[in-house]
């Protein structure tokens, strides 16, 4: 299994999600996408754009390192691996 970790803000949009251990199974850091898709409809569309692409205020790491296919999200993941979902936050 492959646990998925959010930033706290993600969950006011998804709150079916809050205070619940994330764990999916994933072979790519796409299927993990698509596995949180199951969970939170509507997710995949908050996260990439309608190519599939990550989009750019959102980094996704897979242990310490940072996604490197931001277009088709290729990136192997193993079970044990722990997937850090990042939303940038702008504002004034």
């Amino acid at each position: 299994m492959i646990r998925v970790h959010l930033t706290r803000h993600l969950f006011s949009f998804f709150p079916q999600l809050d205070g619940r251990v994330l764990e999916v199974q994933a072979e790519t850091a796409a299927g993990v996408v698509e596995a949180l898709e199951a969970l939170a409809p509507g997710i995949r569309f908050y996260l990439c754009d309608e190519l599939g692409r990550l989009r750019t205020h959102v980094n996704l790491f897979i242990g310490t390192r940072m996604l490197k296919d931001r277009r088709a999200l290729t990136d192997p993941v193993a079970p044990g691996d722990a997937v850090h979902i990042l939303q940038a936050l702008s504002g004034g």
